[in-house]
């Protein structure tokens, strides 16, 4: 890709994850003078399908093994019902920040789908 505000003749390394619905996801852009970081590519690609498995999403330096951060209660019943989970479980900071582990079938998916055993060592 070129970028008319870097070079009008050198490239950009872009990464775009596309996934099976040929859905753009994800697009990364790295300047000239910086490599990929493939280690963060193949992490982006297992949150991405995390966070489709567990209905979560993946909080900030999120690696594989770690909880999914709960989707937002839409009523007030189910926001009661969080706040008394959380007590209950310790699991989570307020209503609105929560987390679960996921589904084991999702963390199966991950290892069985990564091409890198060393970040599927729980599933091992």
């Amino acid at each position: 890709m070129i970028s008319n505000d870097i070079s009008t003749t050198e490239t950009v390394r872009n990464v775009f994850i596309i996934d099976d619905k040929q859905i753009v996801r994800t697009i990364m852009v790295y300047p000239l003078n910086v490599g990929r970081f493939i280690p963060e590519i193949i992490r982006t690609v297992q949150a991405l399908q995390m966070a489709d498995c567990s209905n979560g999403s993946t909080a900030a330096n999120w690696m594989p093994g770690q909880p999914v951060v709960v989707p937002p209660p839409h009523t007030f019943c189910e926001l009661e019902e969080r706040q008394n989970f959380i007590n209950e479980n310790r699991n989570g900071i307020s209503w609105y920040l929560s987390f679960k582990e996921p589904p084991e079938m999702c963390e199966k998916n991950l290892c069985e789908n990564s091409d890198t055993s060393n970040n599927c060592n729980d599933c091992n």
